[in-house]
């Protein structure tokens, strides 16, 4: 069976501390002002597995789970609605901090605004986000999603309110029409990803993920850890795994945490940065067919990126089945350990972590990475189950089995 493919960060440096500006702790503060704006703003989770810490002979693991994130079951809102929220702010020429949710949604500030239509493409979470901001703000959205993408995710975004539809096109190239067409009619492209020329809204989203980051960094002191020794974060553009990188390496300056970033071997764009070593990035193209949908990104976030090649320790390349796997460990945990609900591109963090600790075949990167009884590693449940259907057949009929 295909094993996890794994390399060391050894990829050029630059920018210094400079990339990570962004998501300093004071910066971030403010975004989760903003998102405690929201009469749908809850506190997620994280949730400590106590007994399969202990199964796998480390001192901690503690799951930070969005699923119950503004009730939309995935973490994408958090970057797509501050993002918006910041873009609006800019037209009105206010401060962030002038504009509560309350204030964004009034019919006053929607005069003043006049008509915006917001375009994105996604395979779902993210779009989900952007058409429930629009939706609230009494605006429209137009959403693309890639070839394979989930009809139970479209039929979501859809009751959203949103004009939606999926593409016969890879995600990558789904981007680029989203884009072309909001030039085209004079709409806003909210996108969380950058390339040359489009930074600004992707900074914004990378640090409206910062609640996330934050929230967690105030949970785990609670269950008595001062600083996660590891954090295990899943890439696609690698917007999120950005975030979570910047918003700790920042925070931890002196003893940044051991940071592993997991992909699906079929969009693995950082695994083979760092395979090619020369700290630019390598795109990955065609169809990149995987089960962690939310993940099929063969172009890196080049804000992401800079971040990523500074700081992050390892990168992973997973087979499906590992996601698989953290899907079945978390709906079934080992008693007195708290169920999670994890779906495809939420899961694959654990699977990769159980992997590496179970598996002799691992047992170099183990010792490479330093993963042992001291360890205190951090993971984020990025969605829930998203595709019900495939969820089930996942967890419950056994598809994508490890042997």
């Amino acid at each position: 069976m295909e094993k996890i493919k794994w390399i060391l960060n050894t990829m050029s440096k630059s920018n210094g501390d400079r990339s990570i500006e962004i998501l300093t702790e004071d910066k971030v503060i403010k975004v989760k002002k903003f998102h405690e704006s929201f009469p749908q703003y809850c506190e997620t989770p994280l949730v400590g597995l106590d007994n399969l810490s202990k199964n796998l002979g480390v001192s901690g693991i503690y799951i930070k789970d969005e699923s119950y994130r503004f009730g939309l079951n995935a973490f994408k809102v958090l970057g797509g609605s501050y993002a918006m929220a910041k873009y609006l702010a800019k037209k009105l020429e206010k401060d962030i901090s002038e504009l509560s949710y309350e204030k964004l949604i009034s019919e006053k500030v929607k005069k003043e605004l006049g008509e915006i239509t917001f375009y994105t493409a996604t395979d779902g979470n993210h779009g989900r986000g952007v058409a429930w901001t629009a939706n609230k703000l009494k605006q429209k959205s137009v959403v693309y999603m890639p070839k394979g993408s989930s009809k139970t995710r479209l039929k979501n975004i859809l009751s959203e309110g949103a004009e939606a539809s999926i593409t016969e096109l890879n995600y990558d190239d789904a981007v680029r029409l989203a884009a072309k067409n909001a030039e085209k009619n004079n709409g806003v492209i909210i996108q969380d990803t950058a390339w040359e020329g489009y930074t600004d809204i992707p900074t914004w989203i990378m640090q409206g993920y910062g609640t996330m980051a934050i929230e967690a960094k105030k949970q785990l002191e609670k269950y008595g850890v001062d600083r996660p020794t590891h954090i295990f974060i899943q890439a696609g553009v690698g917007s999120l795994a950005g975030t979570i990188q910047g918003f700790f390496a920042s925070t931890y300056k002196d003893n940044i945490p051991i940071t592993i970033v997991v992909e699906p071997n079929s969009a693995d764009c950082y695994y083979r940065s760092a395979v090619q070593g020369d700290g630019k990035p390598v795109n990955v193209g065609g169809d990149m067919q995987t089960l962690m949908a939310g993940l099929a990104c063969g172009e890196p976030n080049i804000i992401g990126f800079e971040i990523l090649k500074n700081y992050a320790t390892a990168f992973l390349s997973c087979p499906d089945y590992i996601a698989a796997k953290g899907m079945r460990i978390s709906a079934a945990p080992l008693r007195g350990d708290q169920q999670i609900i994890s779906g495809e591109s939420g899961a694959v963090s654990l699977g990769s972590l159980f992997s590496i600790l179970k598996d002799d075949y691992y047992k170099e990167l183990r010792k490479k990475l330093k993963l042992d009884e001291n360890s205190k590693i951090l993971l984020f449940n990025t969605e829930g189950n998203t595709d019900p259907d495939k969820y089930t057949d996942i967890v419950w009929d056994g598809e994508y089995p490890s042997k």
